[in-house]
């Protein structure tokens, strides 16, 4: 376990080898942070990578063929220590291999990477698949940043927002029990913004699936965005602890997500898992702070 740092004239980031986590992102004018530093009273963690799984399993376990494993939420490379594989001024990369204790768990090669770049004032999070095998391999894999909201001293988050390149709705997946329900609900936007309510985090996470947006911002009282996250991804989550009122929001891209509570499929049939045989699965998403 050791924590790395890079830097630009704009931003300076530090990651830890124990999850390849980002732990910390600052303005270098001012040292302003904008990641959450992590906290057991709310969530411990800061920016997390979801793998092989993303959110939780129906019953704890997935299944392949007739043989059932047992999985915790979110998989288990966020507790898994790293390899540095290579360093060098405004770019990181991190490795982790499957071995006897993964494949006990999940049996499938794999290789994955974590890297991060810095461009200006934007945080590149890079993400690297690779199965060396012909025989294909089922993971997901999905981002988990916490970021400070409120950020500015003297201000309620409450007053701040969340904004959407979609402008005029916003339709979210219900969580039960940690699971995907099957009811909905629809967010009505004012040119692409949703007030952040006491309440809006009740009901767990947001869930937002078929590419309905792929930036998402956090907005300050008076209107100016702060952090934008920037992906690719077909679905995300934001997400802060139900009824904690706790001073940071997550904005989650995924290539993934929990079961639903019908699930009845094996590994292979979770709906927006990956599938890849030999050769490598890449996707990144961006964190742009102003």
């Amino acid at each position: 376990m050791a924590l790395f740092q890079i830097s630009n004239d704009k931003i300076t980031i530090q990651v830890d080898s124990m999850g390849a986590e980002l732990k910390s992102l600052k303005r270098v004018a001012d040292a302003r942070e904008y990641l959450w530093q992590g906290d057991p009273a709310y969530w411990s963690r800061t920016s997390p990578v979801l793998f092989p799984i993303v959110g939780a399993l129906k019953n704890g376990c997935y299944r392949i063929g007739e043989k059932e494993y047992p999985m915790g939420q979110h998989g288990f490379a966020r507790d898994m220590e790293f390899q540095l594989k290579s360093q060098v001024a405004s770019e990181i990369w991190f490795s982790l291999r499957s071995d006897e204790k993964t494949l006990a768990v999940y049996p499938y090669p794999f290789l994955l990477e974590i890297g991060y770049e810095l461009v200006g004032s934007t945080v590149i999070v890079k993400w690297r698949v690779s199965n060396p095998e012909e025989e294909p391999i089922w993971f997901s894999i999905g981002g988990h940043p916490g970021f400070l909201c409120p950020i500015d001293p003297g201000t309620d988050q409450t007053q701040y927002r969340l904004s959407f390149d979609e402008k005029e709705q916003i339709v979210s997946s219900c969580i039960e029990d940690g699971l995907l329900g099957k009811d909905k609900k629809t967010y009505r936007l004012r040119d692409g913004r949703l007030p952040i309510t006491a309440d809006l985090f009740d009901g767990d996470a947001l869930v937002v699936e078929n590419d309905q947006a792929h930036s998402v911002s956090l907005v300050k009282p008076d209107g100016t965005p702060y952090l934008t996250v920037d992906f690719d991804a077909p679905l995300f989550g934001i997400w802060s602890p139900p009824k904690k009122k706790a001073p940071f929001i997550c904005i989650e891209p995924w290539y993934g997500r929990c079961d639903s509570v019908d699930f009845a499929g094996e590994f292979q049939d979770r709906e927006w898992g990956q599938s890849l045989s030999r050769g490598s699965f890449e996707a990144q998403y961006k964190i742009t702070v102003a």
